[in-house]
């Protein structure tokens, strides 16, 4: 037991996956989540995957990515032509869509007449494959520079815009099917009615895929990983740990415990709701631990963000080892697994995706110190939050649990710009407190994604109140809105809501004498400021 990495999982089989070949594109992971959303199985593999070892997958489909190179340029990623003539549907985007037309004898040229962001697409042959039942004229998302001049042999040309002559090829003989632009992304009105006529009526695959099998093919993973072991789960009062720790139970039962670390980071309330919705929901073991003085203690008089995360991370592996020795000693079967609430943003966010930045350290992967002695158990790491809703809901978890918005495991220690100490921990935890009570009258808690209530703890202005001079901290408001974490916009809430906000929290929280809005979208923001 000695590797922060997860265990290997067993492989559990699906007869209708479907790979989305990664070319380095932002969009892969969105590709795979919008053939779920079609109720088919996905899977991302690299682009330097041998073709031999995908078709060993025994796929229904292989979808190929949009990417950043060009097909010209030195080292841009290539593909073996065997893939198109396995007999196995192929349907590429963007880069995948012109380096099939490469492959397969088509022309695609570097004239440098480039196409980005919202394009007319003219359909020449609306009965389709891919087109049949949308509009002649729509319009799609475009990201490229090269275009595609002539489709290979036998493919008919479906579709085109006022650049590129071949936007679209069709070969119904061969099962191969591409598009120049981006049919994932919403700015492209007819992109999920495109990819669903690929999957049902290219590739012949019948919607079956659920959330439910989601939760079979976990519960058989989880088994076979943990065996006989003992595992035990970190509930951090959030959906994601909540809904891992629930499918985990599923799985094996008694042989779970979750321990919950009251580390003095969290919201108002938000202790006391974990002790009671979770075990309520699930039956769960769950033992609390208090350890608010030494998390408080090892953040002493540290202010850098990174640091702040890679000790609140230590601190609750720390814990869990002494959560270990005490389940040890009172149940006996050794404590080998540790499971987490990881989602797929927060790989990417950490520099897990093919070819990503790493943007932030977050507490379950970067975050985590070397010398881990647990095997990680993450049977959320592929999916976006609201497929982990679905699996929620599906697992009979209560909307309190289910839709409770987004929060960071780090809690409020990385809400606090500056160093944590709990005073400002308290002044924070009552600001929070009213944005939300507020937002909740409103009927606004479903309308935005999630409302991150930021102190300023390092910066001071000056104010008046109760006709004197003040000199107090400000309290940022981040309403932000988004589908899944990886984009968000902030959100135009109503001006009475945001005064009703501004008022209270200058009224009823000491030492607070400004609220700001922060109206910047990500990117080039992230969602939370450290």
């Amino acid at each position: 037991m000695s590797s922060a990495t997860p265990a290997a999982a067993p492989d559990v089989s699906n007869p209708d996956v479907v790979l989305v070949v990664d070319f380095g594109a932002q969009y892969a992971q969105l590709i795979a989540r919008r053939v779920r959303e079609a109720r088919v199985y996905s899977e991302i593999v690299p682009s330097t995957m041998p073709v031999a070892e995908m078709l060993a997958k025994n796929p229904k489909a292989i979808i190929l990515s949009g990417g950043p190179s060009s097909v010209y340029a030195e080292g841009a990623p290539r593909l073996d032509r065997a893939i198109f003539e396995a007999g196995v549907p192929v349907f590429g985007m963007c880069y995948g869509f012109q380096l099939m037309a490469t492959t397969l004898g088509g022309t695609v040229d570097n004239t440098g007449a480039r196409e980005y962001g919202r394009t007319e697409l003219h359909v020449s042959k609306a009965g389709s494959t891919l087109f049949e039942g949308t509009p002649v004229e729509q319009s799609v998302w475009m990201s490229h520079g090269d275009a595609c001049s002539a489709a290979p042999e036998g493919f008919s040309v479906t579709a085109s815009t006022d650049v590129v002559p071949v936007a679209a090829f069709e070969n119904d003989e061969k099962k191969l099917y591409g598009v120049q632009y981006h049919p994932e992304v919403l700015h492209s009105t007819h992109g999920q009615q495109i990819l669903e006529h690929f999957l049902y009526r290219g590739a012949g695959i019948e919607p079956s895929w659920t959330t439910g099998n989601v939760i079979e093919e976990q519960v058989a993973a989880i088994r076979a990983q943990v065996g006989d072991k003992r595992a035990i789960c970190g509930l951090s009062g959030g959906v994601d740990s909540a809904v891992a720790a629930a499918l985990v139970q599923k799985a094996i039962g008694s042989q779970l415990t979750c321990v919950y670390v009251d580390h003095g980071l969290m919201r108002k309330g938000e202790t006391e709701q974990v002790e009671k919705d979770f075990v309520a929901a699930t039956g769960a073991n769950l033992k609390v631990v208090d350890a608010q003085e030494r998390f408080l203690d090892a953040l002493a008089g540290v202010s850098d963000p990174e640091t702040k995360r890679k000790i609140i991370g230590r601190e609750f592996i720390r814990v869990f080892e002494q959560a270990q020795l005490e389940i040890l000693q009172e149940e006996g079967p050794e404590v080998a697994f540790l499971v987490q609430g990881t989602l797929y943003p927060d790989i990417v966010e950490s520099g897990g995706g093919t070819g990503t930045a790493n943007i932030k350290s977050h507490h379950n992967v970067g975050g985590l110190p070397d010398d881990i002695e647990f095997q990680l158990v993450e049977p959320l790491r592929q999916l976006f939050k609201d497929e982990v809703r679905m699996v929620g809901q599906e697992l009979g978890l209560p909307d309190e649990i289910v839709q409770r918005q987004p929060f960071p495991g780090p809690g409020l220690g990385i809400r606090i710009v500056g160093e944590v100490t709990k005073e400002r921990l308290d002044l924070l935890r009552e600001a929070d407190a009213i944005a939300r009570e507020e937002l909740t009258a409103a009927g606004l808690d479903r309308e935005i994604w999630q409302c991150p209530v930021v102190l300023l703890a390092d910066v001071r202005s000056v104010g008046v109140q109760g006709d004197g001079r003040t000199y107090g901290h400000p309290i940022v408001l981040r309403p932000v809105s988004s589908e899944d974490a990886m984009t968000a916009d902030w959100s135009r809430l109503p001006y009475d809501v945001l005064a009703k906000i501004s008022t209270r929290i200058t009224n009823e929280v000491a030492d607070v004498n400004r609220v700001v809005l922060d109206i910047t979208s990500k990117p080039p923001g992230t969602i939370e400021w450290e």
